[in-house]
């Protein structure tokens, strides 16, 4: 049977006088130093931009949805292929999700963009304007609509891990529920023990698959901590995970922090989880990746995060610069024959100027997709990299008051 190596996380700098740190995560495709930012790929490609394009910018990983590859081209195709990363020609560390996203995005039909305030209206039937409901809930698993042709399918704690194990990453997460803030204290915990018993279905197949493919590099699996904005359910849910083993001996290889997080209490959240989570497993943060919530994250624990905002952001002309965001589809950049940053170090901002993708983005072009999304992969990755040097360095207060009074002035 594989099995995980014994130094599969190692913890480094720490930041003084919080949960903060550095550390190395060890996979059997290559190494992450962390802090570090993931780049999405959902259906096995970071939209617009080679994979060889994602490594020269800096990324250590990838991190692909299981749901949509489930569905096209299918995980058995992925397997055959040799994973998730001979399949994308990716040669470092992948990671996948489990397909807990779409139970809350296809199940209210909201848009990819989860709010984070807490001040809105709360309902455990909110559905958005003009959407159908593609996916509903039971305590067993998930039965989805596909957004594609209309066709049903069943998601189950099982399934996703055999699913996962098929695509083959170096780390998937367990099957969850993810609610909203809009969703009542009472579905909050309700949902809460959905996801603890789901998750030790999971620990349990996953036990299974890695027998069954122990021929296969031991894939890690990460428990998700749910409980929104609630501090006794986050601490429950993140205790709760942390007291599942498996037929083992072992639990976790590491944890991600999801569901729907209140921005002004991000860092409160976060601490509160990794308060209670194992100092010696890795902590990952899902859909993360604005300046300020970096920070705010990784002074209260986070290692790694993911988001597909700087790429989505970016096929629609917006552009992160050390000097904040602008979209350079707008008249003034018309004439303005510099780059996008002129502190950026990428291949967009050393080869092209604001009027090239104004241009660009006026005419529909599809490089103008890639020449923005190139820059704000490497912006964002860029960003957390130094966050990295700053704490190894002892700068970290420094380089945040630095970095994000210039962001937002």
């Amino acid at each position: 049977m594989s099995a995980p190596q014994d130094d599969f996380f190692t913890v480094g700098t720490r930041l003084d006088g919080r949960l903060g740190r550095t550390g190395t995560l060890r996979t059997p495709h290559g190494t992450i130093e962390t802090p570090a930012f993931i780049a999405v790929g959902t259906k096995a490609t970071v939209k617009a931009v080679l994979p060889e394009t994602m490594r020269e910018l800096g990324a250590q990983a990838v991190l692909a949805n299981a749901y949509h590859l489930y569905l096209q081209p299918g995980p058995d195709i992925v397997d055959e292929a040799g994973g998730l990363g001979a399949f994308m020609n990716w040669d470092g560390p992948t990671f996948t999700d489990s397909g807990g996203f779409q139970v809350m995005s296809l199940g209210v039909g909201f848009k990819k963009v989860i709010s984070m305030d807490a001040s809105r209206v709360q309902s455990d039937d909110v559905i958005a304007e003009g959407k159908e409901r593609l996916a509903r809930v039971d305590d067993d698993g998930v039965t989805f609509k596909s957004h594609l042709d209309g066709s049903r399918h069943r998601f189950t704690p099982e399934v996703s891990m055999q699913i996962q194990h098929q695509l083959g990453a170096d780390v998937m997460f367990a099957f969850d529920e993810l609610t909203t803030l809009m969703n009542t204290r009472a579905y909050q915990e309700l949902s809460l023990d959905r996801t603890q018993a789901w998750a030790v279905r999971c620990v349990a197949e996953h036990e299974r698959l890695t027998r069954e493919r122990a021929d296969k590099p031991y894939q890690a699996l990460f428990g998700v901590v749910q409980g929104a904005q609630y501090e006794d359910l986050r601490r429950t849910a993140a205790r709760g995970l942390e007291s599942i083993v498996g037929e083992s001996g072992r639990g976790f290889d590491g944890y991600g922090i999801g569901g729907a997080l209140e921005k002004q209490n991000l860092g409160t959240i976060v601490r509160w989880v990794n308060e209670e989570l194992p100092e010696h497993k890795p902590r990952h943060m899902l859909g993360i990746s604005e300046p300020d919530d970096f920070f705010v994250a990784i002074e209260n624990g986070a290692d790694t995060f993911d988001c597909v905002n700087p790429s989505r952001v970016a096929r629609n002309a917006a552009i992160y610069t050390r000097d904040g965001r602008f979209n350079v589809n707008t008249a003034r950049f018309r004439r303005d024959f510099t780059p996008l940053d002129p502190d950026c170090d990428c291949y967009t901002c050393a080869h092209y100027t604001r009027a090239y993708l104004h241009h660009l983005f006026k005419a529909k072009e599809m490089l103008a997709s890639t020449l923005a999304t190139i820059h704000n992969e490497r912006f964002t990755v860029r960003l957390v990299d130094d966050i990295r040097a700053s704490i190894h360095d002892g700068r970290f207060d420094e380089f945040k008051a630095e970095t994000l009074g210039r962001f937002y002035r």
